[in-house]
């Protein structure tokens, strides 16, 4: 499917051919493979440089016999080896095969066009089995947050919570693209907290974004141990119902700035009419975290099959679930069914959007 649209790209185009360093592209195209060692960079071991009528894998001879014994086997095309020692440069080689014809490239490389913006709307219509393997990830990682939740104990740190939730989905084969962990005053301080050695004492927030075969899941939930403060029990009320307007939002046709705008003006019915400059509001996921960050100005519009994560914040609290468009309207991909849940109602609409746990 990914290597149908990327040729049909070049055809309209007028390209001969585009150079895919990218992890997630790489993944897209060969239907889930992939080509990293290092999981902190964007870019793989193994290229593939795909023509109109060709494509060619581009890989040091130490990575070559695993990458096409392990990751292209079954790979569903033919392709050709482009392979060098890893002490020589290759590079040269790629320039040299591209010259005199119009080659582009999803990461900058030589003075090639850059168009990975271009492929993000290729990429993000997700096919059946695609979306097939996103259920099953999404599944995963929800319930990992949650068991997570559900097991952890005051007095254990914050990168002790991460390191339990990095092993419940690392033991499935699964990446953690990130993992975000705050407890108590931290959750109020920062929208955006990385792990630390702080104690939990009552209330904990989870984050998650886990990578299978290049598609990513996003997820949050909260737990509070002890009877939940009025401000806590408030404030969830409020961003479950800024993440349902946005949710609810989300359909095929409109432009991703007007979702956004939607989710501004509840945060004003709500009371809070700046704290969603305080972190951003999420948008288009499935093979990054986001493809991009959504702005009220954004204005590519939301097809089906695409998937979203909205992740609207207020002190203390945040809303955040995976979600795809289709023709019913949306589907919550992270929704396990084993949470507390708040009934909020749009209109002639019901959504359960998720509490925090109170243990």
């Amino acid at each position: 499917m990914g290597l149908n649209r990327i040729r049909s790209y070049l055809k309209t185009q007028d390209y001969d051919g585009i150079l895919l360093r990218k992890k997630n592209n790489f993944s897209w195209v060969t239907g889930g493979k992939r080509n990293h060692i290092v999981q902190a960079t964007e870019i793989g071991v193994a290229d593939l440089l795909i023509c109109i009528d060709e494509v060619y894998l581009i890989t040091t001879k130490m990575e070559e016999s695993r990458i096409i014994n392990e990751e292209l086997n079954e790979v569903g095309f033919d392709f050709e080896i482009l392979s060098e020692d890893w002490f020589n440069d290759i590079d040269q080689r790629i320039i040299e095969h591209g010259k005199g014809k119009r080659i582009v490239t999803d990461t900058p490389f030589y003075d090639w066009e850059n168009v990975d913006s271009a492929l993000v709307p290729l990429r993000s219509s997700l096919s059946k089995s695609e979306i097939t393997r996103y259920k099953w990830l999404c599944q995963v990682a929800a319930k990992a947050v949650e068991a997570t939740c559900k097991q952890i104990s005051p007095g254990q740190t914050e990168f002790e919570i991460a390191g339990l939730l990095s092993k419940m989905v690392v033991d499935q084969g699964i990446n953690v693209n990130v993992a975000l962990v705050a407890t108590d005053d931290r959750i109020y301080q920062y929208r955006h907290p990385i792990p630390t050695t702080k104690p939990l004492k009552k209330h904990a927030m989870v984050v998650l974004c886990a990578e299978y075969g290049g598609l990513v899941a996003n997820v949050t939930r909260l737990v509070h141990f002890g009877p939940l403060p009025e401000d806590l029990e408030v404030n969830s009320e409020k961003v479950a119902r800024i993440d349902s307007v946005m949710n609810a939002s989300t359909k095929p046709g409109i432009t991703i700035g007007e979702i956004v705008s939607k989710g501004i003006q509840q945060y004003e019915r709500e009371g809070h009419p700046d704290d969603w400059k305080l972190l951003h509001q999420g948008g288009l996921t499935g093979y990054s975290s986001r493809e991009f960050l959504a702005t009220p100005t954004t204005r590519m519009k939301v097809s089906e099959n695409q998937a979203f994560a909205w992740n609207p914040a207020l002190p203390g609290v945040k809303s955040e679930d995976t979600i795809l468009v289709n023709e019913e309207g949306i589907e919550y991909l992270t929704h396990t069914g084993g949470w507390v849940y708040q009934v909020i109602k749009m209109g002639s609409e019901e959504y359960l959007r998720p509490a925090i746990l109170v243990r």
